[in-house]
């Protein structure tokens, strides 16, 4: 899907504005978000959706910035969530606990008291024990928590190990046996509604194939237990598509939904479905200045501003990420850089081998860079988190200040 970040006389824009001007008022490193483009994308799912019920349910993990899921809850869309921080931004940020879909391998007995007692609409359940554990908090409620089975079907999503979760020996989820156990034992359980399946086999997904071999495993579960009387009123499959970084083909949502929905014909089930990273992954970029040039022996670095705190990818997946000036630089020599930060880490870098031609000074942006980008930053290094602005049309708003050192420091204590 495109984006609103385009390059006008040799300079590259924000929707309406500069991306230099951004960087001139908030400083660097600062990461900017594109309101147009979240709003497109989040339009793109509802309508490859259109022809039957469902829900789009925004993983919250991808950016969880306010801003953000202020601009998607008020285009209507669901949030899935996978903590009790991140259920707290939904609703401060406008969301409907009751379109919330709260998903995780590991949710507290405090973090189920509290979404139920916020009225979240469904918990994605993934083991025996928080099924038990969920049942026993509702009783003590006086309600009962709708679930739906987070079930593992055994695919290889073919993207990278660390974002595959459909496959026997991911920690998510339940196997179809044990899931068709825990359906049929939970009918008894008085504190659980059952209301729907999920699956969801991983992230970055570029081929459709597995999907729709998971879905089929899924639907054929759902068969076994119909036969057995367990109806269901919605099945959750999953998010995951892919978003292009350099030269890869993601599915669009239209084709993706063309794909799979044939296989629902007929069975009366709402969709629900949790996309991030295809909203929110390239509707925003992660500025950043050249601080000096440096000529190795057999290396040229380009060190920066920004630093593998502030952008974990490349550096925990090995990510490529498309690195641009942000300003043309008619008068530098074109050279190949690594583009490093200042950490004190080998693995510091955010980009290798990049043909660039900058000079000390020069602003550069990361692309595609929405997703999995802040939510991912730490202070390593005392360094504070970069700003936040979100444009909307020719207005660049800040939606998160530059953390100082006294916001690293806050509740901190030396001894007496």
């Amino acid at each position: 899907m495109s984006d609103h970040f385009v390059r006008r006389d040799g300079a590259l824009h924000a929707e309406d504005v500069a991306v230099a001007d951004i960087a001139q008022r908030f400083g660097t490193p600062c990461y900017v978000y594109s309101r147009a483009t979240l709003e497109r994308h989040y339009r793109a799912f509802d309508q490859a959706l259109a022809g039957v019920p469902h829900q789009v349910c925004y993983a919250v993990k991808a950016n969880s910035n306010l801003a953000v899921l202020q601009v998607l809850a008020k285009l209507g869309s669901g949030f899935d969530i996978v903590s009790a921080g991140e259920l707290r931004r939904v609703l401060m940020a406008g969301g409907d606990a009751a379109r919330v879909v709260f998903s995780g391998v590991g949710k507290t007995a405090e973090e189920l008291r509290f979404a139920l007692e916020q009225g979240v609409g469904i918990f994605n359940v993934e083991s025996e024990s928080e099924l038990r554990r969920l049942d026993a908090i509702a009783r003590q409620l006086h309600t009962r928590a709708a679930i739906a089975l987070r079930v593992n079907p055994d695919v290889d999503a073919k993207t990278h190990p660390y974002i595959s979760t459909g496959l026997k020996q991911n920690k998510f989820g339940v196997d179809l046996v044990t899931a068709e156990r825990l359906y049929l034992e939970a009918t008894h359980l008085p504190g659980i509604q059952i209301s729907g399946i999920a699956s969801h086999i991983g992230s970055q997904l570029l081929d459709v194939s597995p999907y729709l071999d998971a879905l089929d495993r899924v639907l054929a579960l759902v068969d076994r237990l119909a036969a057995k009387g367990i109806e269901f009123e919605h099945i959750d499959v999953g998010g995951g598509l892919g978003v292009r970084y350099r030269d890869e083909q993601p599915t669009e949502p239209e084709d993706w939904a063309r794909a799979f929905l044939p296989k629902l014909a007929g069975r009366n089930l709402k969709v629900m479905t949790e996309p991030g990273r295809a909203i929110a992954g390239n509707a925003g970029i992660l500025v950043m200045r050249v601080e000096l040039i440096k000529h190795g022996e057999t290396r040229h670095f380009a060190v920066v501003d920004a630093a593998m705190n502030d952008l974990l990818r490349p550096s925990l997946y090995q990510a490529w990420m498309d690195i641009v000036p942000v300003q043309d630089n008619t008068a530098a020599k074109p050279a190949t850089y690594d583009v490093v930060g200042p950490v004190c880490e080998t693995g510091d870098w955010l980009g290798k081998d990049r043909e660039l031609a900058i000079t000390e000074g020069d602003l550069l942006a990361v692309r595609t860079a929405g997703a999995y980008g802040f939510v991912m930053a730490s202070n390593y290094n005392s360094r504070g988190r970069a700003a936040e602005v979100m444009v909307d049309g020719d207005h660049a708003h800040l939606v998160r200040a530059r953390e100082t050192f006294e916001d690293l420091v806050r509740g901190e204590r030396v001894l007496p």
